[in-house]
């Protein structure tokens, strides 16, 4: 269970965060939410899809990073054994970013103002080893401005995208995905409750659309998820490699 408080330098200035530990309770999933600010790093390594946010029915984009229930490809165990490692070179900013959020605090005037969070119950933290979050004679550390950066890529990215894939949408560019996938040992899966942007779609779209989608800026994002799903090939090899 989670315990946020806002992060402050009294009472959490010698905490430190162990930022290369992944646990199977916490980071073993599936997929994991993406963000268009970070397209670019994440389509190297993922593949990009959409699915429907359960509680508003909103298209989203996420990263895929297994292809059974509760499995991520990308955990390596560490060499002691008691905690999982990052095998990638670009870890998605949502598991990135440890164990903070952006939450609002309200301010005298009624306006709003974003604050760092902090989870006080992460496996993450300790007071012995790790990055510290502030320096010894006072202000952030680098590691808590990477944080703070994170977690603007997370709040500009949702808003982004929420637009980008309502626009996808309206021009009728989403389709329903379903991947069949045989592994080395005759094993079958299937993927189903994703969604992609249809190539034939988009390269159908007249002119002004296509410029239109380009102004925006979301005509690079669909390209970005497209060229991303080659990636599945790469997380079946990965699979096979395990069972092996």
């Amino acid at each position: 269970m989670t315990n946020y408080v806002m992060l402050n330098n009294v009472d959490h200035f010698d905490v430190k965060v162990m930022d290369h530990v992944f646990t199977a309770a916490a980071d073993n999933k599936t997929a994991v939410l993406a963000f268009p600010t970070e397209f670019a790093n994440l389509q190297k390594e993922y593949p990009l899809l959409l699915s429907k946010d359960p509680a508003s029915g909103q298209y989203q984009s996420v990263a895929l990073l297994g292809i059974q229930k509760d499995e991520n490809l990308f955990l390596q165990k560490s060499p002691a054994g008691d905690h999982y490692l990052w095998n990638g070179s670009y870890v998605p900013a949502i598991l990135a970013k440890g164990p903070f959020i952006t939450g609002l605090r309200e301010q005298m005037d009624g306006s709003t103002e974003a604050m760092v969070y902090i989870d006080l119950n992460s496996q993450k933290l300790n007071r012995q080893q790790g990055k510290a979050l502030f320096l010894s004679q006072g202000g952030n550390s680098p590691y808590l401005e990477y944080v703070t950066k994170l977690l603007g890529v997370i709040q500009q990215g949702k808003a982004i995208g929420d637009a980008m894939f309502a626009q996808f949408a309206a021009l009728d560019l989403i389709e329903p995905l379903t991947i069949n996938i045989d592994l080395s040992n005759g094993d079958k899966h299937q993927l189903r409750g994703y969604y992609v942007i249809s190539e034939e779609k988009l390269m159908g779209l007249s002119g002004d659309k296509l410029e239109l989608l380009n102004k925006s800026g979301y005509l690079q994002g669909a390209y970005l998820m497209l060229a991303s799903l080659t990636n599945i090939e790469k997380l079946i090899s990965m699979k096979n490699a395990r069972i092996q």
